[in-house]
């Protein structure tokens, strides 16, 4: 696939080192799941993540509304992680971050999933 090629989809693992993600403010190690949309700024990234009514932006509102406690998503329209949620895992006790970081992945991609954005991403990104 050429580099300059338009295309979205989704990460979904643990930050490791921040350099790349400084607007994130992170605290690697992190989880870290987030839908990303390329080249930033091309045709498809203004469609579907800056436009007023974009599915991103739509899907963001929709999940932050529903969403009371942290870590929350964060909406970011002008970086390719468009929308995304991580946690810092440095307070977690060694034994339990396997569990913890588990149970974060679960979460956050339930809410994906339910909001129909892993299905609607797809759609929408494969359309002419």
């Amino acid at each position: 696939m050429r580099s300059n090629s338009q295309a979205a989809g989704f990460f979904v693992g643990y930050l490791v080192d921040g350099a790349d993600f400084p607007f994130l403010h992170p605290e690697a190690p992190e989880c870290l799941v987030f839908a990303w949309i390329r080249p930033v700024g091309g045709r498809l990234h203004k469609r579907l993540a800056i436009e007023p009514d974009s599915l991103l932006r739509k899907t963001f509102e929709y999940i932050r509304w529903l969403t009371h406690r942290p870590p929350r998503f964060v909406f970011h329209e002008h970086e390719l992680p468009v929308m995304a949620r991580h946690w810092p895992m440095g307070n977690w006790p060694i034994e339990k971050q396997k569990h913890l970081s588990r149970n974060f992945f679960i979460e956050t991609l339930a809410w994906l999933v339910r909001s129909g954005l892993v299905r609607k991403l797809k759609e929408e990104s494969t359309r002419g």
